[in-house]
């Protein structure tokens, strides 16, 4: 089977639990952790800083668990975020271009930090903003909501829009994740992956539900009919 990967959103999860109710959802089968950082600027809402993830961090490594933590930044500006969460414990970092003002310098900024490096498109970003920084990507993140909130319903244009940036990456030679993020959900998964992406952000989808191995495991389920059919 194809190499995804699921990444429950913790801005789902119980925040007075944050910590324990994280390891439960990677111990459940989830992959990487997704950790949104909105401004009340950018987006409107506000949620967790680089704090938060040093925290985080240090209780999954305390409980032996090893799996990267998602920086998602919906937040402006961007270059100085940067170092603090890298140094918080971040993988990855991903960040949206109309954030930034030089786009090359803030995923360089990224790299030099010795994280990897992500490009955020909301459902009306274009993706012209790929034209030049491919070399420069780990992962491209498209959203298939308005960023903002969590629990809101996956926006459809977003396949059509999943299956150009397939196309790029493919064409690109560069090993480069596609990830989406908004409206995720064992009825739809499938169809998602069938598009081209290979990582999946799932928040009320996973923290919602009682069971977050049966949720997980079911996502699992739809994947592999996606690979094989």
């Amino acid at each position: 089977m194809k190499d995804f990967l699921i990444a429950p959103s913790i801005l789902s999860a119980d925040f007075a639990r944050l910590g324990e109710d994280t390891v439960k959802a990677l111990q459940a089968g989830g992959d990487v952790v997704h950790f949104d950082v909105m401004d009340n600027h950018y987006v409107p809402n506000l949620t967790m800083g680089p704090n938060i993830c040093q925290s985080l961090h240090k209780y999954l490594r305390d409980a032996g668990i090893d799996k990267p933590i998602d920086v998602h930044l919906m937040a402006m500006p961007v270059d100085s975020l940067i170092p603090q969460f890298a140094q918080a414990g971040a993988t990855y970092i991903t960040f949206h271009p109309e954030a930034s003002l030089h786009v090359d310098r803030s995923l360089q900024l990224i790299k030099e930090h010795g994280c990897k490096a992500g490009l955020v498109f909301t459902p009306a970003t274009p993706l012209s903003y790929l034209d030049y920084v491919m070399d420069k990507l780990d992962v491209i993140l498209l959203m298939s909501v308005n960023p903002g909130f969590g629990g809101q319903s996956f926006i459809p244009s977003t396949l059509d829009k999943l299956r150009q940036v397939r196309q790029r990456i493919d064409a690109s030679g560069y090993a480069i994740r596609l990830e989406i993020d908004g409206g995720v959900k064992v009825d739809n998964i499938g169809e998602i992956a069938a598009a081209g992406a290979d990582m999946f952000v799932a928040g009320s989808a996973i923290f919602g539900q009682p069971d977050y191995r049966a949720v997980i495991d079911k996502m699992r389920s739809e994947l592999a009919k996606a690979t094989h059919a």
